[in-house]
């Protein structure tokens, strides 16, 4: 891993990924989806500004959360000329995705709270369901587990 120098503004395609720990065949796929860019030397190699490393953490992270990268772009397309997440804009940005954020932590501790017992799916393979779902009632409710997509 090529170490980052404190007053380095410009990185590398290969320092940005040794650093962010994305591969850089991800970062190009992250500056074709418009979610990072670069700037081109001479050469025509690409040079990225310190602070897109800010944008990279934000991506894996919300990746990591499930949020969709269409998410992503369209939430940091809001940021005035497209300049990196500061402080305030980090706030603003977890308002944003903290309902959905909420509801998926609820349906995550329902799965794995109550995924070994019955779900509502309809199977009515586990000796719970037919005490849960008799005659598979919540089947009129709609498809899927709806114990645990309820709510």
């Amino acid at each position: 891993m090529e170490e980052l120098k404190w007053d380095q503004s410009q990185l590398t395609v290969g320092q940005l990924a040794d650093r962010s720990g994305v591969a850089v065949s991800a970062l190009h796929f992250y500056e074709r989806q418009e979610l990072i860019v670069s700037t081109r030397t001479a050469g025509n190699q690409r040079r990225y500004s310190r602070d897109t490393l800010r944008r990279v953490a934000l991506i894996r992270i919300a990746q990591r959360v499930g949020i969709p990268l269409a998410d992503v772009r369209e939430v940091l397309a809001k940021l005035p000329e497209g300049r990196t997440p500061n402080r305030q804009d980090w706030q603003r940005l977890s308002r944003h995705w903290q309902e959905e954020l909420n509801q998926r932590i609820r349906y995550l501790e329902r799965l794995r709270d109550d995924f070994t017992e019955c779900v509502g799916c309809g199977c009515l393979s586990i000796s719970r369901c037919v005490l849960a779902n008799p005659y598979d009632s919540l089947g009129q409710e709609g498809p899927g587990p709806r114990r645990i997509l309820e709510g």
